[in-house]
């Protein structure tokens, strides 16, 4: 007899059903440097401040009014070039969503595609799958730079609507050759596509993309360019937002749901624009302790660490032999072990074999995290 659960499942799609949810670890009582979350809260003093704003918000009414405030107030804080527009998501993750359904022509006999570099954030296949694109992942090479020439074959190939281009990336930390994205970009503009240049990372790298976009306007009429208030601090308030020119942003944003940002995300975000200069001055620690941490781990016996331009760091650990392709998983059990919160990266790319994620924490967490990693390294040579 069938359960009467299964006969439930029958309209959903085959591959959703062969899709795993995302998992988030639990981390109660733990150190938690698993998630790229800014480790820092506010002072007591603008807690109360926002506790405050956040109680006189009319919670009884639609978003409205205030949401235009916020975009002014991020033009303002990006210093907005002419000729660009400004939209919000629900983070990062429903803007790419959007861009996914902006391309999918429902009927059409040729699906869409969408080219990213792998290992890369996890987001962009999955949105272009979901929405019936065509996912085309390229591979890094071994030292996580971009392979340009597979990049540019698979471009001309395929000549993709979207090619993602993650400035840091994720999960590998590292900025790309500016000649080199600029070639790509000059590639894709040629036939009408999109670059969509990723800036999640932005508040703890040496270089924006931005930059560029306002010196040369022109060469990147074709670029989107991404960003999020996750990294900024305020990862629970779920605030990204796109850069594009006016053209292209009136169009997305057609797609985007009524009331997408809720007044209380609204505010929130507001009175962190408001208070700048407190996430300045906690990203510029976050970007010491990264320096500090990299510098320790390089000392240290039986692990590479990959320089970050991120709030995130890539360890590679050296299994007893050549062939040990278990060093990172019994390291991450010692570090949970000890409390301390990682991501093991390990089966997600071959590239990223042996490899386990660090998120960049506190002086303190991060003296924590350089012990267990010790303990962990240490019980592997006994």
């Amino acid at each position: 007899m069938t359960h009467p659960t299964t006969k439930a499942l029958r309209f959903i799609r085959p591959d959703v059903q062969a899709m795993h949810a995302y998992a988030v670890q639990h981390s109660v009582g733990m150190v938690k440097l698993d998630a790229m979350e800014n480790p820092f809260t506010l002072s007591p003093e603008l807690q109360a401040q926002l506790g405050a704003r956040l109680g006189a918000v009319a919670v009884n009414r639609y978003p409205g009014a205030r949401i235009d405030d916020l975009k002014h107030a991020l033009a303002k804080y990006v210093d907005l070039p002419a000729g660009l527009g400004l939209m919000l998501g629900n983070g990062s993750d429903e803007l790419i969503s959007l861009l996914s359904q902006a391309c999918a022509v429902p009927g059409s006999q040729e699906r869409a595609k969408v080219v990213a570099p792998e290992p890369g954030f996890v987001m962009y296949g999955m949105s272009a799958q979901l929405q019936g694109l065509q996912y085309i992942p390229v591979p890094l090479q071994a030292d996580f730079e971009l392979d340009e020439a597979a990049m540019s074959a698979a471009i001309a190939q395929h000549e993709p609507a979207i090619v993602y281009i993650a400035y840091p990336n994720n999960p590998t930390a590292n900025l790309w050759d500016v000649d080199t994205i600029r070639r790509l970009i000059t590639q894709v503009s040629a036939y009408g596509g999109w670059v969509v240049m990723d800036e999640a990372y932005q508040p703890f790298s040496s270089k924006s993309w931005l930059d560029e976009i306002r010196q040369h306007p022109a060469a990147n009429a074709h670029v989107l360019l991404m960003r999020t208030l996750s990294k900024f601090g305020l990862a629970g308030i779920r605030l990204g937002y796109m850069i594009a020119p006016t053209a292209l942003i009136n169009e997305i944003d057609k797609l985007r749901p009524p009331y997408n940002v809720s007044v209380l995300n609204a505010e929130c975000a507001l009175f962190a624009l408001e208070h700048a200069e407190v996430f300045a001055q906690q990203a510029a620690v976050i970007r010491t302790e990264r320096e500090a941490l990299f510098k320790a781990l390089q000392h240290m016996a039986g692990v590479t660490p990959y320089a970050s331009e991120a709030n995130m760091m890539v360890l590679r650990f050296h299994g007893n032999t050549d062939t040990d392709s278990e060093a990172a998983n019994r390291a991450f059990e010692v570090l949970k072990a000890h409390k301390v919160l990682v991501k093991n990266v390990s089966k997600i790319h071959p590239l990223l074999a042996n490899c386990l994620r660090l998120t960049i924490g506190t002086p303190e967490e991060n003296t924590l995290l350089l012990a267990a990693l010790q303990a962990a390294l240490s019980s592997s040579k006994a």
